[in-house]
């Protein structure tokens, strides 16, 4: 098995308990790394931290009740899924327990759930949808991403990336303090113009910022898509090897065979890193989950 700055107060589920904040609307996001300074430079991330490993994983779920989503109409079991596969995770050839996960295509009701699991009730959850997305069956809610971590998660925000009119596309981040640790998680769609992909990349790769870093989730394209270009280059991907863009394909097509990578987790160059995707169908979505072991150093 081998494998900017405009932020949104978001609905936050945290471990002691749901905390609702107002939203105004955001503006779109055009942050380049590197280009006027990190995103957030008196973020948990950007200051000095001890070494620290970080077991995650970045999967898309599937959770909408759209074609495709074997699970959809039945969120209950979705979430013991989920449950189960974070609890265990393939990495290296070793059975691991994440301690951070990055969720797409999740419901309101599957987060909701999440922290009825007696070992996922301590950790912190924050969860954001677009304005306008669909809504899930079952009256679970609307369908967005998530942010689940052992350690606590601060200042959960949401960011609008640019997208062209009538469309939606955000980007969830919050800090770990414990891990000095800057988490951020979005799902790009798919096709996407070029043009806006890669906007809404740099944006993505602004929004994290330049100090230690985990983000990614589902982009919607290939490695070799020019649109990832800032973020290859200023981040390493936990599945490339060597400087190439490469790494084992995610999305499953109606048959169960992987067909593309469309699935990431960006760290920090610096950081040491194994990284799996499972090699045999996944029958609960249509995408297959990336799990990593990162160490920072």
């Amino acid at each position: 098995m081998r494998s900017a700055r405009a932020l949104i107060p978001l609905l936050s589920i945290c471990a002691s308990a749901a905390v609702v904040t107002a939203a105004a609307v955001g503006a779109n996001i055009e942050g380049l790394p590197g280009g006027g300074g990190p995103a957030h430079a008196d973020s948990a991330a950007n200051r000095p931290g001890a070494a620290v490993t970080v077991t995650a994983m970045s999967w898309n779920v599937c959770g909408g009740a759209r074609p495709g989503c074997p699970l959809g109409a039945a969120p209950g079991r979705l979430t013991k899924e989920i449950v189960q596969r974070m609890r265990a995770t393939q990495v290296g050839g070793r059975t691991v327990t994440a301690n951070a996960v990055l969720l797409q295509e999740v419901c309101e009701g599957n987060v909701r759930a999440f922290k009825k699991v007696g070992w996922l009730s301590s950790w912190s959850w924050a969860f954001a949808a677009p304005s306008k997305g669909p809504s899930c069956a079952d009256g679970q809610g609307r369908l967005g991403v998530a942010i689940g971590t052992a350690a606590r998660l601060v200042e959960p925000e949401h960011a609008n990336l640019p997208a062209p009119a009538g469309k939606a596309r955000i980007a969830l981040c919050g800090d770990v303090p414990s891990w000095t640790t800057r988490v951020c998680v979005t799902r790009l769609e798919q096709p996407e113009d070029a043009k806006w992909r890669r906007r809404q990349a740099d944006a993505l790769a602004g929004l994290a910022g330049s100090g230690r870093v985990l983000f990614g989730g589902d982009l919607g394209a290939a490695p070799q898509n020019r649109a990832f270009d800032s973020l290859y280059k200023s981040y390493a991907e936990c599945d490339q090897s060597g400087t190439s863009r490469s790494g084992a394909r995610t999305r499953q097509n109606w048959t169960g065979a992987a067909v593309e990578k469309d699935d990431y987790l960006f760290i920090n160059r610096s950081a040491a890193v194994s990284c799996s995707v499972p090699a045999d169908r996944v029958r609960v979505s249509d995408h297959r989950p990336l799990s990593a072991v990162v160490r920072y150093r």
